[in-house]
């Protein structure tokens, strides 16, 4: 039966209505003032950040105070590049009392063994600092253009081998919905996985468990922000999981 003219108006205005609440949200969403993940996160009694030179120079004494258990801070990237913030974030975030360890952003242009001589050659190997990070995700030019899983993998595996070897554990795997698609479905059982998924609690393509969750890339905490970036990474450990596992004995 078609609509009338009264019942089209109806269902134009109520699709409009619709559509303008969407993007309401997604704006919301988008500047930090409303994160879903937040609710579902709040049940993990463990909770730390992730930090980098964007951040700025961080108050770690203050990020202490504020129920932060764990730090992760990046260290390197690619073969050569060292960030400018790491040392003194390191060796602060120590003097504060906060479980610290270093994150790699893994490059997909050089070789994974000179990218695990970069990260250790910047990262201390000091028992009680948590296990090093890499940082699986697209960047620049292959974000909608992902590089073949062979190509991938023959950089990660001499990435973690040396990384695991260098440590004495097992390097966590950061990395995101798509990359994990793309290059570790039932791949790297040994190596923890840390989850970004901020827009809903995380579903791993494969079933397996998450050790650390990415909740949000928008929050706010007090010590940390600069005018290039206002906002700080924040991650839950899972409940199955002790930070102390993760520990470089």
């Amino acid at each position: 039966m078609p609509l009338t003219p009264t019942r089209r108006r109806q269902v134009l205005i109520g699709s409009a209505v619709v559509a303008v609440l969407a993007l309401v949200m997604t704006a919301l969403v988008y500047t930090g003032v409303v994160m879903p993940t937040r609710m579902f996160a709040a049940k993990y009694d463990v909770r730390g950040i992730d930090v980098s030179h964007h951040n700025g120079t961080i108050d770690w004494p203050r990020v202490a105070e504020q129920d932060i258990d764990f730090a992760w801070i990046k260290a390197t990237e690619g073969s050569s590049h060292v960030d400018s913030r790491f040392a003194a974030n390191w060796a602060q975030a120590q003097r504060a009392g906060i479980p610290t360890g270093a994150y790699h952003f893994m490059s997909f242009e050089s070789p994974g063994s000179d990218q695990a001589h970069n990260m250790i050659a910047t990262v201390p190997r000091v028992a009680g600092t948590l296990a090093p990070v890499v940082d699986l995700e697209p960047y620049g030019s292959f974000m909608g253009d992902l590089p073949p899983a062979a190509e991938v993998r023959a950089i990660l595996d001499p990435l973690l081998s040396t990384l695991e070897a260098h440590y004495g554990i097992a390097p966590v795997i950061y990395t995101t919905p798509s990359a994990y698609r793309a290059y570790l479905v039932d791949l790297y059982p040994d190596n923890p996985i840390w989850f970004r998924s901020v827009a809903w609690p995380p579903r791993i393509p494969d079933g397996r468990d998450w050790t650390v969750w990415q909740y949000s890339n928008r929050d706010r905490l007090d010590g940390v922000g600069s005018e290039k970036e206002a906002y700080v990474d924040m991650n839950v450990l899972s409940d199955d999981v002790s930070l102390e596992s993760l520990v470089v004995r």
